[in-house]
């Protein structure tokens, strides 16, 4: 699944109403009518709406299946892959972050973050158990001015 920075991606932007993303993608498994929902895609989007009922933040989820089920921006497989990899990435293209608590906040309008709810030994049979390197396990989509708090 491709994001659009800033914008979400191709079932889901910034902006739109909730009538519209359900009409799109169906009910939410998890959370109808409250501020977060979760939807069952591939991967799965969690969409968090505004009072007014519009989409303020578009988040995906590693599907764990790699390749084009994954998030991708710019050929780069966003999750999935270990995050420092996927910054070092970003970063060759030009794309500038600003580190966060949980991953890096891109300013072109997405963050790549990590839970580490999964371990390096998920992604790679040969690590040890003390392997402290993180995941990217989700990226959410806004404009940047989310993201800072703006």
């Amino acid at each position: 699944m491709h994001i659009i920075p800033g914008r979400g991606v191709d079932l889901v932007k910034i902006g739109d109403h909730r009538s519209q993303v359900e009409e799109r993608i169906g009910l939410p498994h998890h959370g109808p009518g409250g501020e977060r929902a979760v939807y069952s895609t591939s991967p799965m989007l969690v969409i968090t709406y505004a009072a007014d009922g519009t989409v303020e933040l578009v988040e995906i989820s590693y599907s764990g299946e790699g390749g084009n089920i994954e998030a991708q921006f710019d050929g780069i497989q966003l999750t999935h892959r270990f995050l420092d990899d996927v910054v070092s990435d970003l970063h060759a293209r030009g794309y500038t972050s600003t580190p966060s608590d949980i991953g890096h906040d891109f300013h072109a309008g997405f963050s790549v973050w990590s839970m580490h709810s999964l371990w390096a030994g998920d992604l790679d049979p040969a690590a040890s158990e003390d392997d402290e390197r993180a995941v990217a396990e989700g990226v959410s989509v806004a404009p940047y001015a989310y993201f800072c708090g703006e």
